[in-house]
């Protein structure tokens, strides 16, 4: 995505933001279900484009995918110098997926946990008074509203994905890495200290208390 010019970035972020894109002064809408998947090159960056924050905020995820075990390699590689032609089946029609959305929006989460999303993404921000020393000394911008409603979200799919009916702080923390890491952006002290977003996010969640739930 940062190989994409400024222009097709902010025609990229008008349909990430208002579902639908203007072409030749004409208005197309975006049928739903309508979800982007990009990927980055973290290492090359020679002939690339910076992606500006309001982009990456509309990302709910940002996922770092490592090397594969010997075992995935292996079969990556024998599935993909055979003759075999693999034959592609639908697994989800648009309308299913809809209706997983809507399902998901219907998990329940306490207000415990809605107020432990709500410290973890304002914590971020170096300018709140009750923010951890390490965020004003590494942090140069934190994460938005946007942050806390997708830490929900994604606590109410996992909380689905491992058979439960209501969402915990649990689900919270082990999504927040991948809510948080594009929104929390570091300074050049932590640069020159060598802390990465991962870093800082890891220990605001070692700090950040878990607020108690009412009986």
């Amino acid at each position: 995505i940062n190989r994409t010019p400024p222009k097709t970035q902010a025609a990229l972020l008008e349909a990430m933001q208002e579902y639908h894109v203007t072409a030749g002064g004409n208005e197309f809408q975006l049928e739903q279900p309508f979800f982007v998947l990009a990927t980055q090159n973290p290492i090359e960056q020679e002939g690339t484009y910076p992606l500006p924050e309001a982009q990456l905020d509309r990302f709910m995820f940002k996922i770092v995918i490592d090397y594969p075990t010997e075992t995935e390699e292996t079969d990556i590689v024998s599935a993909t110098t055979g003759a075999e032609i693999p034959e592609l089946e639908t697994a989800l029609s648009g309308h299913a997926i809809v209706a997983l959305h809507n399902i998901v929006r219907r998990v329940p989460a306490a207000d415990n946990v809605v107020q432990y999303a709500v410290k973890i993404a304002r914590a971020t921000r170096p300018k709140e008074e009750d923010a951890p020393d390490f965020i004003q000394q590494w942090v140069r911008w934190g994460a938005g509203p946007r942050a806390g409603q997708y830490l929900i979200l994604g606590a109410k799919a996992r909380a689905i994905l491992r058979g439960r009916y209501n969402a915990s702080c649990e689900d919270v923390k082990s999504v927040a890495p991948s809510v948080l890491r594009h929104r929390v952006l570091t300074n050049f002290h932590a640069e020159a200290e060598g802390v990465d977003s991962d870093t800082v996010i890891q220990r605001l969640l070692d700090t950040v208390k878990e607020p108690a739930a009412r009986l």
